[in-house]
């Protein structure tokens, strides 16, 4: 039996950078019908569809996992063996990571300046769910993720990152019009808060597990993006729960104050990564986990 031929995965990966069978034949200097005939030879290898052909095109489950081996495979010519392939020197290192919005807009951005100043290396960071991002790494989209999980999966390693702690906050003004009588359910009910998208139950868990309160039976806005969080606390429009690590100003300066100073959610994180890694690799690894441990509470 024939083994897999990656030639028929390149094709695969240009038709979802370029969003269609035309442009990848273009990129990969073949015809349309070369492109085609690589994808049906791969599909009839696995026996299965690799590419969902709509506008644009998109890979499949197994697709995705194929085009996650292809590009660690890459990275580890470009590593490995630039000498036998000069112009791929010059080119950039395509690394991809998971992560949730808060580490992104904390500390994940400053673990890795240093290594994008000294590498070429052409970062694509894809935001969701702390919860959620491993299954990024599972179906081959990333080289590693950043998760609430600490149990890993096949292949890879969870090293611990720290832990962030969320504190419920919102302006002076917010809390005179909506909690000057205290903060409990009653006022909570009344009071808009903010969740991150439909995935985030951090604030219905919040507020039914220290406030009774079910689903459903609050004001809440959805805004996708940790720094509006920020900004809409302190514009007094919801309360919200902040990381500590984004806010620390913001609570010294009094802009922001603890609404339940005594309630503190705390998410421990750890970094998904594949066990065989070396080069670039290995170096986005060990930037993240040594920049994370000084940087989180490790308790």
């Amino acid at each position: 039996m024939r083994g897999l031929d990656y030639k028929w995965i390149e094709a695969l990966d240009a038709i979802v950078e370029q969003r269609s069978f035309e442009k990848a034949a273009e990129h990969l200097y073949i015809s349309q019908s070369a492109v085609s005939q690589r994808v049906k030879q791969l599909e009839k290898w696995l026996s299965q569809p690799v590419l969902i052909r709509e506008q644009p095109p998109r890979p499949t489950a197994v697709g995705k996992k194929l085009l996650g081996l292809y590009r660690r495979v890459r990275l580890l010519e470009q590593e490995l063996v630039p000498e036998l392939a000069a112009e791929l020197a010059d080119k950039p290192y395509s690394v991809s990571l998971a992560t949730n919005a808060d580490s992104l807009a904390t500390w994940l951005l400053p673990s890795l300046s240093n290594l994008l100043e000294a590498k070429r290396i052409e970062l694509d960071l894809i935001v969701d769910d702390e919860a959620r991002t491993i299954e990024k790494l599972r179906n081959g989209e990333v080289i590693g993720a950043i998760s609430s999980e600490s149990q890993s999966i096949s292949g890879c390693i969870a090293d611990y990152l720290g832990r962030i702690d969320y504190h419920c906050v919102a302006s002076p003004s917010f809390i005179k019009r909506y909690f000057s009588q205290g903060v409990n359910r009653e006022s909570l009910m009344k009071a808009p808060a903010v969740a991150f998208d439909q995935y985030d139950k951090m604030h219905q868990e919040f507020v039914n597990q220290h406030f009774n309160i079910v689903p459903g039976t609050i004001l809440k806005h959805t805004v996708r993006s940790s720094e509006a969080f920020v900004k809409l606390a302190l514009s007094g429009v919801a309360y919200c729960l902040i990381p500590k690590l984004q806010i620390q100003d913001e609570l010294e300066r009094g802009e922001l104050v603890e609404i339940t100073p005594k309630i503190v959610l705390s998410h421990h994180m750890y970094w998904h990564h594949w066990q065989l890694e070396s080069g670039v690799l290995s170096e986005v690894s060990e930037a993240i986990t040594g920049y994370a441990r000084q940087y989180l509470p490790q308790a």
